[in-house]
């Protein structure tokens, strides 16, 4: 199809140019180089081949755009502007100030049209990969009979992304998987100017791109709106054939490689580091209104007749597309009212009644390794709770992320003999890819309606933290399953073994960080996280731990208490004279420490403590029901830093703690060298009565 193309076109990008330039100048900050330079491929996008509502921007049918140059927040703003998508004039010139829907960086939630926050550079190509895998799920969950690119569920995945993207490593980590995945629905536009902030891009970054992602198994091409002599031309027509050509390439993600000059045509400035990340100043400014034969004097100075012309087009080329997909949409409903029903449930977020009933109940008294226990709540709840997918980073048989008779989520001809599968399978296989997983699963989770979960040993969540943190940022359904939480890894060594973990992700604000104690915990855990709609982990043991018998009767609280954080699992009598509060396995060795206790006549409660988060939102009646202010005597355990208990201990309190790296040796040895055991509680209650008494 020929690509119609007017001057009033044209008009629009120049609006789009100068709105870039002005906002930037105006607020004293930002990021005008790159906006300028790409307005063209953006209004290309939005107004030719992007479909979408501008009334309901979570439309199901709509294609997604992802900018993960989102440090270039404009070019996204602008386009959503001429597209009619909520924003006005005023808020271009908001850029940046507080209480604006055009903040430093896209942020999800904040402004409608944008499907997922962006700024770390490479984590948005990663997550429209988890976008594009999210589509193909969806279609195989509701509706699997029609072949792919013909249901309504099928739509397209768009990134912008610059040369900095392409330099992080978690987009060539997705951007792998993503051709083994054979994603056809992904199409990246790679901004390619040279600059970054330190200028020429030749001093750290000379590889040739196109090749490497050719070997990842995509389709590649090239625009060059910059020739070899020098010229340069924004030639939107090559650009719309090689979308065109991208949306043909069913089998192969895309990436289309258009050579720019940032900032193009702001005189001096322009193929400059200058340009990238500051306003243009007075004499540049005019310059390129100049150059764009503008009124060099005039501030937001917007062709509205252009922008109404945008507009107009966008609402009339997606309403048709939009009444299409509407009667298709009714068809298929009506053709599976089971599988619309179950997205009705999906969208609405609520489970599935008597859900819970599928939920494991372990036998007392058999240990149980946490991260077992949290593989068989996985695979019991798998039939009923379809929504929930995922895997780990090449850890399945370890973490226990594995669901047993559901097959793989694996394009045609990659199954192997110890995993089969299909193109909408439902266990998602990462590969050794941390940082791309959790970017991924944000795609995921973003996307919705489903439910995403991933793992790896907790060490190594460290890779994945950037990813973690925009999960919370953005207050994502994402659930990490982070397993061998200690020193309990025990050979592998101190490489391998977390001491600092549990301490920097409880720092995370929004993460809420779940550590049971045993079998029964893990299942109360992942009960409770599902039943929310905000990001978790559950930090699980490798060893077997013990899984003791609660209820009347038994001395045990059930663990109903865990969903609030932290709960009397072992209580006295009378008033308590110490308090012991412990997490994970260490819960065992509290519980050890308060029967040694007692045969010295010292009454101890035991609190068990799987999330200090929800702990802490808790009302202060409940806080001071579980630890009375009145007694002073506490003291924490855990394998790991003290530094999170501090608060709950008090001033009188002692922390049993690791404050050290570990070493290679067996679990057990090294519980007992580095002092884990119920003898070092007994003798930290005791100093800790002793401060009190003092």
């Amino acid at each position: 199809m020929t690509l119609t193309w007017d001057p009033i076109d044209d008009r629009a990008v120049a609006t789009a140019k100068i709105l870039a330039a002005d906002a930037v100048e105006q607020t004293g900050s930002g990021h005008p180089g790159t906006a300028i330079s790409i307005a063209p491929a953006a209004y290309l996008l939005y107004q030719r081949h992007m479909n979408i509502d501008p009334s309901d921007d979570r439309w199901i049918g709509r294609d997604r755009f992802i900018l993960s140059a989102g440090h270039s927040s404009l070019t996204q703003y602008i386009q959503l502007y001429l597209a009619g998508m909520g924003l006005e004039l005023d808020d271009i010139k908001g850029l940046r100030t507080a209480g604006s829907l055009t903040p430093g960086h896209p942020e999800y939630g904040h402004t409608k049209g944008v499907e997922i926050t962006t700024g770390p550079l490479g984590t948005g190509i990663a997550s429209a990969v988890g976008f594009a895998m999210n589509a193909r799920r969806l279609h195989g969950l509701l509706d699997p009979d029609t072949p792919v690119g013909q249901s309504v569920f099928d739509h397209n995945v768009y990134v912008i992304a610059g040369d900095g993207c392409f330099q992080e490593g978690v987009s060539s980590e997705a951007s792998s998987l993503a051709g083994t995945q054979r994603l056809g629905n992904l199409t990246v536009i790679w901004d390619d100017n040279h600059i970054s902030i330190e200028d020429d891009t030749k001093i750290a970054f000379t590889e040739d791109v196109l090749a490497r992602y050719e070997a990842y198994g995509w389709h590649v091409q090239r625009v060059d709106w910059l020739s070899e002599d020098g010229s340069y031309c924004e030639d939107v027509a090559a650009l719309d054939a090689a979308l065109e050509a991208a949306k043909a390439e069913t089998a192969r993600p895309s990436l289309i490689a258009v050579r720019t000059i940032i900032g193009w045509p702001t005189p001096v400035k322009q193929n400059t580091g200058g340009i990238h990340g500051a306003k243009l100043g007075d004499e540049a400014l005019k310059g390129l209104k100049r150059e764009l034969g503008l009124n060099e004097d005039a501030m937001f100075d917007a062709d509205l007749e252009a922008v109404e012309a945008a507009r107009r087009n966008v609402a009339e080329r997606c309403a048709a597309y939009r009444a299409d997909w509407d009667a298709r949409f009714e068809a298929w409903k009506t053709a599976n009212p089971e599988r619309a029903a179950l997205l009705a449930r999906l969208e609405s977020g609520a489970l599935p009644d008597g859900w819970e009933e599928s939920l494991p109940v372990f036998e007392d008294g058999t240990p149980v390794a946490t991260r077992a226990a949290s593989g068989m709540v996985l695979n019991a709840i798998a039939d009923v709770l379809p929504e929930l997918w995922g895997g780990s980073a090449d850890l399945a048989g370890s973490n226990n992320t594995y669901m047993k008779n559901h097959p793989s989520f694996l394009p045609e001809g990659a199954s192997s003999t110890a995993f089969q599968g299909n193109e909408f399978g439902r266990n998602l296989h990462f590969g050794v890819r941390e940082f791309a997983m959790g970017a991924i699963l944000n795609g995921i989770a973003a996307d919705g309606p489903t439910r995403p979960y991933g793992g790896t040993f907790f060490v190594f969540s460290d890779f994945m933290r950037g990813a973690v943190r925009l999960a919370a940022l953005m207050d994502l359904p994402v659930t990490y399953v982070w397993t061998h939480d200690s020193i309990g890894v025990g050979e592998d060594g101190p490489t391998h073994q977390p001491i600092e973990h549990l301490t920097a992700y409880r720092a995370i604000p929004n993460l809420a960080l779940i550590r049971p104690a045993d079998a029964t915990e893990t299942v109360a855990a992942w009960k409770a996280v599902l039943e929310q709609s905000h990001p978790a982990a559950l930090v699980l043991s490798r060893q077997n731990l013990p899984n003791p018998a609660r209820g009347e009767g038994t001395g045990l609280a059930c663990a109903d208490g865990l969903v609030r954080g932290a709960y009397v699992l072992a209580d006295t009598e009378g008033a308590p004279d110490v308090i012991l509060m412990a997490s994970g396995s260490e819960v065992s060795v509290a519980l050890q420490a308060r029967e040694a206790l007692a045969s010295d006549g010292i009454a101890a409660r035991v609190v068990s403590v799987p999330c200090l988060d929800w702990f802490e939102q808790q009302d202060e009646d409940y806080r001071e029901e579980v630890l009375p202010s009145s007694v002073r005597a506490r003291v924490s355990v855990e394998a790991g830093l003290a530094a999170p208990w501090y608060r709950w201990i008090g001033e009188a309190g002692r922390a049993v703690s690791i404050e050290h790296f570990g070493a290679s040796a067996a679990g057990e040895l090294l519980f007992e060298e580095y002092g884990i055991h119920a003898a070092a509680v007994v003798e930290a209650a005791k100093e800790s009565l002793a401060a009190v008494r003092a």
